[in-house]
This record gives structure tokens, sequence and C-alpha cells, in this order.
């Protein structure tokens, strides 16, 4: 069951097109740290304190997605009976793409809501220390459309994912996303890969470097999922945190303890099909929501497949062989 989750949040987010948090972590990240014994492959979750809209847990550095998704389902669970839950988790790993957690209760007819902090790679405003994770802060919500409204995205311009997967592909990053310990802007992916593990560059949160483009809001809200994150579970923060003992927030928000659910998506649903519906910039084919192209990405690669790019089609081979594993890949 557990090996299923993980499995089901890493096939989600390659369905998505979120490259970042798919099979190109599997090595890197999980693979990787539970060969070097910095995170354990059995998730033993423990309840910590418990009231009847809250929880609190101790992931003991298990699975994040294994953590995450039980999270949500007491969170989710609580909503149904309570109208309102909330479920926080200390010492963890990374969990993958939230947005798979925030749509777990929009399923349900729920609001979802979650976050996460991670190892520190984003400088606030004005500094050039990377301090913050890049600290999502996820909602998905139901409508009466083929998808939810699922905003998921961190609070930094890109994240360290990003920075990987040019890497792989020998791209150099955009101006403006990444700066030195000097404030000055790094395209080299792997320049900048070597000097975010030292803490001599750092992400830059949404909007940029300064307040001129409106960077303290990014900092802002990574700030506030910082916060949700480890001080309500006593969890480690900022400079602390190296990969593990990440904390998560899990909030559901049952939609039929205010109005009836098909209300809700229909509301919903208009709302973003009036905003689609906007009159379009010159020489832009369309407007889309929050989740659309996810979805839209997910019809075509059910059909055609996940592309696998020639680096983690090595990584694969080299996982395999190191565990003895008789089968081949179709692309071999």
């Amino acid at each position: 069951m557990d090996a299923e989750i993980c499995r089901d949040v890493l096939l989600d987010a390659d369905h998505k097109g979120l490259d970042t948090h798919g099979i190109n972590r599997l090595k890197p990240v999980y693979y990787d740290r539970v060969l070097a014994g910095k995170q354990k492959p059995v998730t033993e979750l423990e309840l910590i304190r418990e009231g009847p809209t809250t929880a609190v847990f101790d992931a003991n550095n298990g699975m994040g997605m294994v953590a995450a998704h039980k999270s949500m389902e007491v969170a989710v669970s609580k909503a149904k009976e309570y109208g309102m839950g909330m479920v926080v988790v200390r010492n963890s790993t990374h969990y993958g793409i939230a947005g798979y957690y925030a749509e777990m209760a929009s399923k349900r007819g729920v609001l979802g809501i979650t976050g996460t902090n991670a190892r520190p790679s984003v400088a606030p405003t004005f500094g050039v220390e990377p301090m913050l994770g890049t600290n999502p802060l996820t909602f998905s919500f139901p409508t009466d459309e083929a998808f939810p409204f699922t905003l998921d995205c961190a609070t930094s311009i890109i994240q360290r994912g990003k920075v990987e997967v040019a890497a792989r592909n020998r791209k150099q990053l955009p101006q403006g996303v990444v700066i030195d310990a000097y404030g000055e802007s790094l395209i080299n992916p792997g320049q900048t890969l070597d000097a975010l593990l030292s803490g001599n560059a750092a992400l830059l949160p949404l909007g940029g470097a300064g307040e001129e483009t409106g960077g303290y809001k990014g900092y802002g809200y990574a700030t506030v999922v910082e916060i949700l994150s480890s001080a309500l579970q006593q969890g480690f923060f900022l400079r602390s945190i190296n990969g593990v003992n990440l904390g998560h927030f899990f909030i559901a928000i049952d939609v039929e303890a205010f109005i009836e659910l098909d209300e809700f998506k229909h509301t919903a649903g208009s709302i973003l099909g009036e905003l689609r519906s906007a009159r379009r910039a010159p020489g832009e084919p369309r407007i889309y929501t929050a989740g659309e192209k996810e979805y839209l990405t997910s019809l075509e690669r059910r059909e055609k497949g996940v592309p696998v790019t020639p680096g983690v089609q090595i990584e694969l081979i080299a996982m395999r062989d190191e565990q003895n594993l008789k089968y081949r890949f179709s692309f071999e």
C-alpha cells in the first residue's frame, strides 16, 4: 500500500506534465536518501496529539508521500464530520506534488489546502542567503468542469527541480531567477546546483529581487508556509532543514457545511469559464485557469505515454542493476 501511494504521486506528476516532481526525482531524492540512511523506506506515522478537528503526526523521516496521504485522509474525514479539519506533520520528507493531496480533498467535495517547508534555497527580500524552502501554498476546489481548480506552485519563481531538469537537458536558466552571493544572476544550472548546496546561491521569491516587482509578496507567502509547517508541530525550520525533518500542513473544509455542493461547483465553474472568456492579448490563442493545462496534458499522456529523458533512462537502468532486478525497459 505504501509503495502504491509513492508510485501514484510520482505518476500523477508525470501525467500532468510536472516533470520536475515525477520520476525525475526518483533517484536523486528518494532512492539515494533511502540508501544513505537519511530517509526510512517504511513510514511509521506516530500520532502525537488529536482533537475533534485537528491532529499532529510525527512521520519519523519515513516516506513523505505516505505521511501526506494519510494526513489528508484524516483531515478530510474530520471535515466531513465537523465541517473542517487540519492536520500537521513533523519530521517528514519530500512529499512530491502538493496538488495530489489537495485534490484528494476536492475529489470528495471538500476544499483542500496544503503546504510544506523544504531545505533552504530561497533568499528573503534584500538578502542573498538561501533561508526558506520553495514552500508551495496549494489549493484545490471542486467544480462542475471535468477538472478541479488546482493551484499548485512554489512561492519562488522556479524551484530546485527545474534547475535539475535544466542541468540534465543542458539548458541555461533565465536571467533573474537565481542569484549568487553578490546578488548577480546565475544562468548555468550545474553551477547553480553546486552553489545552492554550498549556500552561495539562492532562488528568488515570486516577484523577484527587491520590492519594485513585488518580491516581498512571494517572500511573505513563503514565510506563511514555513510557520504553518513548523510552529504548530514544533518541527524543524529554515537552516535546520537538510532534505529531511520537513513539516507539512493539510486543511480540509467541507463545502456542504456552507452550501450544497452542486451549487458551489456551478459557481466555481462559472467563475473559471468567465475568466477564460476574457479578451485575449494579441497573438495569444486562449486563456487558461489553474489546473487546466495539467488536465489537458494528462489526457494526452495517458494516450501517448510519458516522455522519459535520456538522463532519467540512465538513472532507471542504474537503479535496476544495483538492485539486481531482472527486466528490461522498453527504451533500452
